[in-house]
């Protein structure tokens, strides 16, 4: 009874160890007894199949957009699509950013800091859960996040569903930006899938294990992604 009331706790604790070596932490002892009984794995997208730091692609700004704020403050010369109305709504969506800590919002703060753009201070910020943001900069109300929140918050999308989705068929996360009530841009953000992520999953899968991805992203990238890796069954637009 002495030898097996220490041997339990011994080879509980080496098995754990082993498995914190490899980057596998268990919840409990619990846990790692059940583990000989699994038949399914379910992995995130974001950090784990993929690196976790997306950059922005692109920007696509909207052809159908009606004046916004003081013109005099603010010119938008909406009819022209040189580089400087794009840094524009990136210097807006960064700006709004700035009091978030996803990953696509770091992004955006990001392209904006290499293009050198002075980001203002919002002086409102509220975080959406599963949809994005809600700030305002320079007198502008901001919203930006995917196009769930554009519907939720009832905004003008302003003719950029398509360019959204030819993003999205690329396996790129659409970030919607809009301003006092009109979509103006869609921000392409792309993150690249780790180097061991398909051999781990084909691991898996030769295991017997189903192997599953898990993301708050929308259906087309998630779909995309997961072709990428071999995975066949996705739930994308899962709210945390």
């Amino acid at each position: 009874p002495c030898a097996m009331g220490l041997a339990t706790p011994t080879s509980i604790m080496v098995g754990m160890g082993k498995g914190a070596e490899k980057g596998i932490l268990f919840k409990s002892s619990a846990a790692l007894e059940q583990v000989h009984k699994l038949n399914a794995i379910v992995l995130d997208k974001t950090g784990t199949i993929t690196k976790g730091e997306p950059s922005v692609t692109d920007i696509v700004v909207s052809s159908q957009l009606s004046a916004i704020g003081n013109q005099s403050d603010h010119p938008l010369p909406i009819t022209d699509n040189r580089p400087p109305i794009t840094d524009y709504w990136l210097r807006i969506a960064a700006s709004a950013e700035r009091g978030s800590e996803h990953p696509l919002g770091a992004a955006v703060i990001r392209a904006a800091n290499e293009k050198g753009l002075i980001l203002s201070e919002p002086t409102s910020f509220e975080s959406v859960a599963g949809h994005g943001i809600y700030a305002v900069v320079d007198g502008h109300q901001v919203f930006v996040g995917n196009q769930r929140l554009m519907e939720r918050e009832e905004l003008l999308l302003n003719g950029l569903e398509s360019e959204a989705i030819a993003l999205q068929e690329q396996a790129k996360t659409a970030m919607w930006l809009a301003v006092d009530g009109q979509a103006t841009a869609v921000i392409g953000v792309a993150d690249t899938i780790k180097d061991g992520s398909q051999t781990a999953i084909a691991a898996m899968q030769s295991m017997g294990l189903a192997v599953v991805m898990m993301t708050g992203d929308n259906k087309a990238t998630a779909q995309a992604i997961a072709a990428e890796v071999g995975i066949d069954r996705v739930f994308a637009e899962v709210l945390p």
